[in-house]
């Protein structure tokens, strides 16, 4: 188990946002059938929003946990600007108690801080709703730590969600210790590099990874060198790549979201909480995958401007 702020979690979530759209083509009974062995296996804390298939992946949710409800955190997103027009919090968790069919959203974030609504604001937005008891704890997604501090200034923040693993490690410079200073939880997505550390990639036209810096043919074949170095620590532990990355991510005491369309990729990642590295294998790990040295953007052009800049490396 683990905590978010207040909020006891298995050690590992569930993201869903591949049931519904970003990486190909999606089985809805499928994707439900996911979500069951997930809830069986022991995963409690489940990640959506309501940017994700354009609200479909709340409604699929919220069918998925009909009836499972008990002991489950569900945590969704929301962003000022829908379909061309601002959103308010309130207009937004609205709509998500609906598609969820819940009466109460445990965690709710600010998806991406709005550059024309202070952070600031938005939080009390979702406080007075969190006093009303339509959420439980409140949360930012990909803020620096500056825009942390603004926030949690004026609500106690719950958690932070960024971008998190081996080839993703702009955090650790200032983020992820602001977190730790200020007791916020912190959850990471994409623990799996969009699924390129445990050796996945786009296998359709529709996958958004084609658009992908880092999916380029050249970042595959420059990123794939360092990858190298997961598959042989996998080789030589016995367990798989997926695990491995896992494992390193786990050892930071975050709470990971990976997601998955396959019970048997579930099941794997799942397994990844009995695996311990020892300090060796971790500084060997991270000296394949220094910080910054990743080839590619972590998203398309257009999206990089509204997630925190990376800072200097320390």
């Amino acid at each position: 188990m683990a905590t978010i702020g207040k909020l006891g979690v298995s050690a590992q979530g569930f993201g869903a946002m591949g049931l519904s759209h970003v990486y190909g083509q999606a089985n809805e009974a499928d994707s439900i059938r996911t979500l069951h062995r997930a809830i069986d296996l022991g995963i409690t804390f489940f990640d959506t929003a309501t940017g994700y298939g354009n609200g479909h992946n709340e409604e699929l949710l919220g069918r998925a946990i009909a009836g499972r409800r008990d002991g489950l955190v569900i945590a969704s997103k929301f962003t000022h600007l829908r379909d061309g027009k601002h959103v308010t919090a309130r207009e937004a968790v609205e709509a998500s108690l609906k598609r969820l069919n819940v009466d109460h959203i445990d965690l709710y974030y600010l998806h991406r801080v709005d550059p024309d609504t202070p952070i600031e604001e938005s939080v009390d937005q979702l406080a007075r709703l969190r006093d009303e008891g339509k959420i439980g704890g409140i949360g930012v997604s990909e803020a620096s730590a500056a825009q942390l501090r603004a926030a949690h200034a004026v609500a106690s923040l719950t958690a932070l969600q960024s971008e998190y693993s081996l080839w993703t490690r702009d955090v650790e410079v200032e983020i992820l210790p602001t977190t730790r200073e200020l007791g916020i939880g912190f959850v990471a997505y994409s623990p799996l590099g969009r699924g390129f550390l445990a050796g996945a990639g786009p296998v359709e036209a529709n996958d958004r990874r084609n658009i992908h810096p880092r999916f380029t043919e050249n970042a595959v074949a420059a990123n794939s060198l360092r990858r190298r170095t997961i598959e042989d620590v996998a080789e030589r532990l016995r367990v798989t790549p997926a695990q491995v990355s896992l494992a390193w991510v786990l050892s930071k005491g975050v709470v990971p979201i990976p997601g998955t369309r396959h019970i048997a990729h579930l099941e794997d990642n799942w397994a990844a909480g009995d695996i311990r590295l020892d300090e060796g294998t971790i500084e060997e790990l991270e000296a394949a995958f220094p910080r910054g040295a990743t080839v590619g953007d972590r998203y398309p052009a257009e999206q990089m401007k509204s997630v925190p800049a990376e800072p200097a490396l320390a």
